[in-house]
């Protein structure tokens, strides 16, 4: 029988790569506002991200056996790829809704967002090594922490933007700013708990062969 392909590992390190370079992408446009130069790297971005998605999926086709299981390999190529477009999204309707003044939750979600994306990388690198359980579920639980932050952050917006501070139209448009970069870090701990779940499933396998042996 081939080998497992470790090809996946490859491609989930560089989605994740992508990932990181556009969440540092938004924080840079959030002091500095979005220029045509910052829109030219979205857009190269959202590419990247598109074609790292593709070839996830068309590796997984053409493999025969499997490092992990396939299904869970479907799952963190469709987050990687959610969490990309989600920031590149939220960065060009930065220009399509005419935001030029960004919030200070604003500023603080793209800051949670680089260190969600920082962390995820570190997990893949891990996750490549074939890391053990406990160091996985550290990993995962700051994770979650960055995520917990990054929910505490919305609803403090949330609060803000309908305290009558805005009018309808802002509303509307900070509304969905927010949702997107929100969505975007609950994609970060979905893929870090997926990867967790894998990483046990694998401790369990080869605690139940050693058994056998």
């Amino acid at each position: 029988m081939p080998p497992e392909d470790k090809m996946f590992f490859i491609y989930f390190q560089d989605g994740a790569e992508i990932c990181q370079k556009s969440a540092r992408l938004y924080d840079a446009i959030m002091h500095n506002q979005l220029t045509d130069e910052y829109k030219e790297k979205a857009l190269k971005y959202k590419k990247k991200g598109k074609l790292s998605y593709k070839a996830i999926l068309k590796q997984l086709n053409k493999s025969f056996i499997t490092p992990i299981e396939r299904e869970d390999i479907q799952t963190i190529a469709v987050q990687l790829n959610k969490i990309n477009k989600k920031i590149i999204k939220a960065c060009l309707n930065l220009e399509v809704y005419g935001l030029n003044n960004y919030t200070d939750e604003m500023k603080e979600q793209a800051f949670t967002l680089v260190k969600a994306t920082d962390k995820l990388k570190e997990i893949f690198g891990e996750f490549k090594k074939v890391s053990d359980v406990e160091k996985m579920t550290k990993l995962s639980i700051e994770m979650k922490e960055l995520e917990s932050h990054g929910d505490e952050v919305h609803r403090a917006a949330m609060k803000i933007l309908f305290s009558g501070k805005y009018d309808a139209l802002e509303v509307i448009k900070l509304r969905d700013i927010y949702k997107e970069i929100e969505t975007a870090l609950d994609a970060c701990y979905y893929v870090s708990d997926t990867i967790l779940n894998v990483d046990r499933k694998s401790t369990r396998l080869n605690s139940s062969h050693s058994s056998v042996s």
